[in-house]
């Protein structure tokens, strides 16, 4: 009996112990506030720091989405991996997402520019913070992005592109959709391409493309259009790793070649069998889908590999 209430206090400490190296965090970038989770690993001293940046859309800051029946806490995994490695880590939810959800943003006031300079500041603000020996950036999709551009405003140690896309958004759009749409509503597509490229918002959308191109959503396609991740990715000075899974269905292999042709200085590591929500799957089917909403499953142990070590190097 003595030796299970031991055991007992033993598990509450460590919970303990545990739960004090995560706590909240928040920014104001003016006009709002972002909250975020800090974690740090265990020890003293200083310890590098990585800033996560989530993907697209309703994607909030442990990589879960509303779009999708379930979590599958992607970077959430990721955080707690590299804490066991002796690194820590910030990562937030973007403005209008999860409990940066403000009032104030709402959908047709989001820009990709806003979001680069939301990151931005989350960069200097790590950077001032004396606990920190070497700040880096890692963004998932369109985070990678994101993060390419942040990591030359803010300056900072190193950059980590995780499942970006490596051609501009209406490249990527054209190249998905010319096998799916009917020529008549591919041609439709491509005159509201054209339009939002050059800053100009479309009235008539035709419905079958109205999920893509609806009003509220247009500022933020035309701001996003106004990005090339080759052009991003090449204008970084400091060490760049790419890292890509081989199993991903969302950005294919190609996009990763497409960064490393642009910066060929940077480091490209394909995660055999890895997927976009950064999971082993392979090639089975069923287990990839069940991957977007299974938070049983791990991220992949070869992504933690490269990402601990290359934050780690001199």
């Amino acid at each position: 009996m003595r030796f299970k209430l031991l055991l007992s206090l033993l598990i509450l400490s460590v919970s303990a112990q545990a739960h004090a190296a995560q706590r909240p965090v928040s920014l104001d970038v003016g006009g709002g506030t972002l909250y975020g989770t800090e974690l740090l690993p265990d020890g003293g001293g200083k310890v590098p720091v990585v800033l996560l940046h989530a993907g697209s859309g309703p994607t909030d800051r442990d990589g879960n989405s509303k779009l999708l029946p379930g979590p599958n806490d992607s970077l959430r995994m990721v955080a707690e991996a590299l804490a066991k490695r002796g690194i820590a880590s910030v990562r937030y939810d973007k403005r209008g997402i999860g409990a940066s959800a403000l009032p104030v943003w709402k959908e047709q006031d989001l820009r990709l520019d806003d979001y680069i300079g939301d990151a931005t500041a989350w960069l200097r603000k790590l950077r001032a913070d004396p606990r920190f020996s070497r700040v880096v950036m890692a963004g998932h999709s369109e985070g990678a992005q994101i993060a390419a551009e942040a990591c030359k405003q803010a300056a900072i140690d190193a950059c980590v592109l995780i499942a970006g896309a490596g051609h501009p958004l209406d490249d990527i759009l054209r190249d998905q959709l010319k096998a799916k749409l009917p020529p008549a509503l591919y041609d439709q597509n491509e005159r509201i391409l054209a339009a939002l490229k050059q800053g100009k918002p479309v009235a008539d959308v035709p419905q079958g493309l109205m999920m893509l191109y609806h009003p509220s959503v247009q500022p933020y396609l035309i701001s996003s259009l106004k990005h090339d991740p080759r052009t991003a990715i090449a204008a970084l000075a400091m060490p760049v790793l790419i890292l890509q899974g081989t199993s991903d269905i969302q950005v294919q292999a190609s996009e990763a070649q497409a960064l490393a042709a642009a910066a060929p200085r940077a480091r490209l590591v394909m995660v055999e069998g890895m997927n976009h929500v950064l999971k082993i799957v392979g090639s089975d089917e069923a287990l990839q889908m069940k991957s977007y909403s299974s938070p049983d499953l791990p991220v992949a142990p070869q992504l933690i590999d490269a990402l601990s070590g290359f934050v780690k190097a001199p």
